[in-house]
């Protein structure tokens, strides 16, 4: 049968047009996280190596800056641990970095759901389509009697457009679902990476690293343990 797409949506009831939604829905979704997800490693990367270098040159006030004008989700996560450095321990201040981490990464799952929800259920739509369409066509058999298989034959016809279909969108929304799950996968790795880069220079800044104490303070502190005292009589004696 020579028949248009529009002909077909026309002919193929409600369910083809739910179908045709979800297909327009993983698409929208598709779209927002390749925009979400543009260029995210780079500009990670760019800051955390901005950072890195005013860490190694102690300039905390400056890489603190870089994190509060970037666009990138990571300059949230380094702020975290600025905002602790010097005011809890190093474990705390690291696993408040590791969160705020987790957080970015969970904010870029968001509506990844929609596209495996789309993937499952696309197929059975169609399927559910196709029998209804089956069973109108029966119906209409039995109501025109002994001809009538050829009458509606055309019509099972078209109800089986509706299972094509609805596999034909779960397979587009499981490709756009496994895509996106993978970029995701390299990303939250790449973060790791970063973050725990970023970690061990910045724990170096802190007092439990030994930077805090004044140079010399401790050594001449040991230094006059043990000289000798002068007494009241003139004469010296141990410490």
């Amino acid at each position: 049968m020579d028949q248009s797409l529009w002909e077909i949506l026309q002919n193929s009831g409600y369910t083809m047009y739910l179908i045709v939604a979800c297909s327009v829905l993983a698409v929208g979704v598709a779209i927002e996280r390749a925009i979400v997800q543009w260029k995210f490693i780079d500009r990670a990367r760019s800051l955390a190596d901005t950072v890195n270098r005013c860490l190694a040159r102690g300039a905390l006030e400056e890489g603190r800056s870089a994190c509060e004008r970037s666009k990138s989700p990571l300059g949230d996560v380094f702020l975290a641990g600025y905002e602790r450095l010097g005011r809890v321990k190093r474990s705390a201040l690291e696993a408040a970095v590791n969160r705020e981490r987790l957080r970015v990464a969970a904010d870029l799952k968001t509506r990844m759901w929609i596209l495996g929800t789309i993937g499952a259920t696309a197929p059975f739509i169609g399927l559910f389509g196709t029998v209804i369409g089956v069973m109108e066509a029966f119906s209409d058999i039995k109501a025109a009697g002994s001809g009538g298989l050829s009458v509606v034959s055309g019509g099972i016809y078209e109800a089986l457009y509706t299972t094509a279909a609805g596999i034909a969108v779960a397979v587009e929304a499981v490709f756009i679902y496994n895509f996106f799950n993978q970029r995701l996968s390299r990303i939250a790795l790449e973060m790791k990476m970063l973050t725990d880069e970023f970690l061990e220079l910045l724990v170096d800044q802190g007092p439990e690293s030994g930077r805090g104490e004044k140079p010399g303070e401790e050594s001449e502190g040991k230094a006059g343990e043990g000289e000798p005292r002068e007494t009241q009589d003139g004469t010296r004696e141990a410490a």
